[in-house]
Formats: C-alpha cells, sequence, structure tokens
C-alpha cells in the first residue's frame, strides 16, 4: 500500500511547494488540478499559470473537478506519487456545482470525499492532498461561507484521520501534525 499525506495551511503558507516536493520525492508525479477557471478572472487565471510554469514538465496533469475517486483508482500503479491541489477548491466545485451544474448536500460532498480516500488507501502511490486551513479566522457573516468553513473543517479531519501524515504550514515552515 502507499502512503497518504494532508499538508494544510492558508493561503501562501508554503503549503503547495511542500506538497510538490514531497510527491517528487516518490517520482513520477500525477498532479490533480481541481481549479476550474473563469477566463475572466483575471487574477486566478494568473495563478493557474504561474503553478503550472512551477510544475516540471515530466510531471502528468490531469483536471479533476468533481469525482476523485476515479482518477486516484485510475493512476494507481502508474505514478509514483499523486498530488491533489488543492480539496478547498475542490470542495467549492461540489458546493456550488460548478463544471457539472450540481448542488449537492454535505452529505453528498463527504461521501465523495470518502470515496476519494478510500481509493487512496488502497492505492499503491504516495497521496499527497493539499487543502486550506479556513477555519482559524473569524465566523463567516453570512450563510454559505459559514456552511463552506464548517464543510472544510470536516472534510480537513476526515483526511487527516486517513492520512499517515499531516503537516500544517505556516509562513513557510511546515509543522508535522501527525506522523
Amino acid at each position: 500500500m502507499g502512503e497518504t499525506i494532508l499538508v494544510l495551511g492558508g493561503s501562501r503558507s508554503g503549503k503547495s511547494d511542500l506538497a510538490a516536493r514531497l510527491a517528487a520525492e516518490n517520482p513520477p508525479v500525477a498532479f490533480v488540478a481541481t481549479a476550474i477557471v473563469d477566463p475572466h478572472d483575471e487574477e486566478m487565471v494568473e495563478r493557474v499559470r504561474r503553478h503550472r510554469l512551477d510544475r516540471p514538465d515530466d510531471w502528468k496533469t490531469i483536471e479533476g473537478s468533481v469525482d476523485l475517486e476515479p482518477i486516484i483508482r485510475g493512476e494507481s500503479g502508474r505514478s509514483g506519487s499523486i498530488l491533489i491541489d488543492c480539496v478547498t477548491l475542490w470542495l467549492g466545485n461540489l458546493m456550488l456545482g460548478i463544471d457539472d451544474q450540481k448542488l449537492r448536500t454535505d452529505d453528498e460532498i463527504v461521501a465523495l470525499v470518502d470515496r476519494a480516500l478510500v481509493a487512496a488507501s488502497e492505492s499503491t502511490e504516495r497521496v499527497v492532498w493539499v487543502s486550506n486551513e479556513v477555519g482559524s479566522g473569524v465566523v463567516p457573516d453570512n450563510r454559505a461561507a459559514r456552511r463552506f468553513a464548517d464543510l472544510q473543517g470536516t472534510v480537513n479531519r476526515r483526511i487527516a484521520a486517513a492520512s499517515d501524515r499531516a503537516i500544517l504550514c505556516v509562513a513557510g515552515l511546515p509543522i508535522d501534525l501527525k506522523s
């Protein structure tokens, strides 16, 4: 069996860089990009462009915005590492029906996460999950944002429980939470 690692952190905390280093230790790498980019959102287009430039040319990129289970299963036995960046964007896709126009309940979202976690646990690869820690700030002032923060916390806890390692990045410094 492989290894599952969760890398958490806030915006620009260094989590994606750390996750990339962890994945690169066990090549070849399949990079699962969860972002759906609105071409009118110039800032997000630029973020994605920078992320693409930072990835090594020999990494395989797979776009996975909704159901990650078949992607993880499809890469099992083909890659040394599967890097999923990021859970937070994936969760937003699932909540808002971005890409497939299907609004989901929290239970439906958690079920999709759990199926992906089972696939990761059965994989021979190192599966590295990148996720934002969004619950350390103020309680959001609107219902949708509170739902998102609560669901992100639930999903992060589930991934951490299923992971062999969990690392929190703060100011570019990794803090081992579980090893």
